[in-house]
C-alpha cells in the first residue's frame, strides 16, 4: 500500500486531520501492528457512529408512526 492510498482511504472514510496524521506516521514508520491497531481502532469509532445513526433513524421511524396514527383518528 502506497502513503497516498493510505491518506485517501482515511480521508475518504471521515478519518480527522490528526488521526490521518498519526496513521501516516505509523505507516512511514514501519509499525504494521501499530497502524493495524488504530485502523481497528477507528473502525470501531465509525460502527458506534453507525449505531449512534441507526438509533435516530429508530427515533424517528416511531415518530413518524405516532404522527401516523394521530392522522388516521381524524
Amino acid at each position: 500500500m502506497e502513503v497516498k492510498t493510505l491518506i485517501e482511504n482515511l480521508t475518504d472514510s471521515g478519518c480527522s486531520a490528526e488521526g490521518t496524521r498519526r496513521a501516516k506516521a505509523l505507516y512511514e514508520a514501519g509499525d504494521m501492528d501499530g497502524l493495524v491497531k488504530y485502523l481497528r481502532k477507528c473502525r470501531c469509532d465509525l460502527v458506534e457512529e453507525m449505531h449512534d445513526s441507526q438509533r435516530k433513524v429508530d427515533r424517528m421511524d416511531y415518530l413518524i408512526r405516532q404522527a401516523q396514527k394521530e392522522a388516521d383518528k381524524q
